[in-house]
């Protein structure tokens, strides 16, 4: 007899078949098949011989049904290749499979140089909707790792803990603890770094400024200015952290001879300010110096090598997790938290401030 559709799958065994054959409770099984103790050696090894031999694949839902956990945290982040987030994503990755937890990603939008200069309409409703898809797939906790806001304070309900990589979320259920690096001081390195060189002041190419990090590089910059009583002078054109966008911003200010130093909100915006220095016959850093932020790994490899600020990413991803996973163990935690490890890689593009140029 033909039949129409889709053929589907045949059903594997699930655990009270397990349990059957091992001849335990679907307790014990649950136990063996989580590493939890109380078991036998004994009956461990029967349950796990039988696992073999019916080829049993625990299921997520079941297992969530037994132990109230389906070991899964859900990131929300926008979908983009540059080099911080990405690296985020796959440090956050790598932090909750060392826990014992996998990993979801919904993504709120696709993001590339070029297009991550405006905040999109409803960024708010978009994550939203990505929480939502999470915990429709079956989550313990979500780290919000969106970059992007719309300037105003988002709000969601989650009956799940949250933990958030960047600016405070207010929950309907609860509290939204806040781990993050601390751009602020970040910049305020990078700039002092340059002021103790000599420079009268530091220029600053500065990203987008709907992304919550470029705003902390801003701020951070001014501050540094601020503290040493330094002038600040007027912003480049912002840019949206491509090469490109550093390049335009370098011409911008290459021909301003009172630009003799420079911090740019990311390396590869530095890269492009590098170029428009040198097609403007500006040497770096004899004539300007330059510092970018990220230490991307081509950046040793420059010419010349980029001062640049870096970031223990993964040091940020394991406290994100560890944060999370108390919250979801029920322990509470502080609403806000910094991870400190930031320093600078000094290294070529930044020099002395030029003396004074001689007079014919």
């Amino acid at each position: 007899m033909a039949t129409t559709g889709t053929a589907r799958r045949r059903r594997g065994p699930g655990m009270t078949e397990v349990a059957r054959a091992a001849g335990v409770s679907q307790k014990t099984v649950s136990r063996v098949v989580n590493g939890e103790p109380y078991v036998s050696p004994e009956v461990r090894d029967r349950v796990l011989r039988v696992i073999r031999e019916l080829d049993y694949r625990p299921n997520n839902a079941a297992r969530a049904l037994l132990l109230g956990r389906y070991r899964r945290i859900g990131v929300v982040s926008l979908g983009t290749a540059l080099y911080g987030p990405s690296t985020l994503l796959i440090a956050l990755e790598r932090a909750m499979q060392r826990a014992g937890y996998s990993f979801a990603l919904a993504s709120t939008l696709e993001g590339e140089p070029g297009e991550a200069g405006t905040a999109p309409d409803g960024i708010g409703s978009k994550i939203a909707a990505a929480v939502e898809a999470l915990l429709e797939q079956g989550v313990d906790g979500i780290v919000l790792s969106e970059p992007i806001d719309d300037g105003t304070r988002l709000r969601l309900s989650a009956d799940v803990p949250v933990v958030s990589l960047g600016e405070g979320v207010e929950l309907a259920e609860g509290a939204c603890t806040v781990v993050r690096a601390d751009g602020v001081a970040a910049a305020r390195l990078a700039t002092e770094h340059l002021l103790s060189l000599g420079h009268r002041t530091v220029w600053h190419i500065p990203g987008p400024q709907d992304w919550w990090a470029a705003r902390d590089r801003l701020r951070g910059w001014r501050e540094a200015l601020a503290a040493a009583g330094a002038p600040e002078p007027p912003l480049p054109s912002a840019g949206d952290w491509s090469p490109a966008s550093g390049h335009a911003a370098g011409r911008q200010l290459a021909p301003l001879r009172d630009v003799t130093a420079v911090f740019a909100a990311n390396d590869d915006m530095a890269i492009g300010a590098l170029r428009a220095f040198a097609e403007a016959g500006r040497s770096v850093p004899g004539e300007v110096s330059v510092v970018g932020y990220d230490d991307i790994p081509a950046a040793p490899y420059l010419s010349p090598p980029l001062t640049t600020v870096r970031h223990d990413t993964a040091a940020l991803a394991d406290q994100a997790v560890d944060v999370l996973i108390a919250l979801i163990e029920g322990s509470p935690r502080p609403a806000h938290q910094t991870a400190h490890a930031v320093e600078l890689a000094v290294r070529a593009s930044s020099g002395p401030a030029p003396g004074p140029t001689p007079v014919d």
